[in-house]
């Protein structure tokens, strides 16, 4: 038995490689969303992460005649490094793509060693990654919060908000 081939239905090469180029664009345009979102994502881990250590820093003041664990450095000390052991927290927030990114520093008055509460005011931040230019969030002892786009590193626990 014959076939006709003028009745056979198929793609032509060019129809397959219109919906291949087609396919690929709309794959490559959902991966820089989700990519959006995952930024978006981390960010929002890391502003709760520093209202924990906000909140962990106002109970140890409260202990402590209303002052703060002394950590004066121009950069700022990583605050799961030393903040933590500071405050007596069992698990330490960290960045959860940059070690070490969070940071502290403290105003300390006094020859007291690091960590003894004798601060006044403090300063709390970290880069922020799903912005367009460099900008931290930032929290400050006098109950300031929110992002900063210059100030930072702080200076003597400042706020720079």
């Amino acid at each position: 038995m014959l076939i006709n081939r003028k009745h056979i239905k198929a793609f032509t090469l060019i129809e397959l490689l219109v919906v291949i180029s087609v396919l690929g664009i709309l794959i490559a345009l959902s991966t820089f969303g989700a990519q959006k979102a995952f930024e978006n994502s981390r960010d929002t881990r890391r502003k709760s992460d520093l209202k924990e250590y906000q909140s962990a820093l106002e109970n140890y003041a409260n202990r402590n005649n209303g002052l703060f664990p002394k950590r004066i450095n121009a950069a700022g000390v990583s605050a799961a490094a030393t903040l933590c052991t500071d405050l007596g927290m069992t698990s330490c927030p960290d960045d959860p793509t940059t070690a070490g990114a969070y940071k502290y520093q403290s105003d300390g008055t006094g020859a007291a060693g690091a960590g003894t509460a004798i601060s006044t005011i403090y300063v709390l931040w970290v880069p922020l990654e799903n912005v367009s230019i460099v900008t931290w969030w930032v929290v400050c002892s006098n109950g300031k919060v929110g992002t900063a786009i210059s100030g930072i590193p702080p200076s003597s626990g400042n706020c720079p908000l």
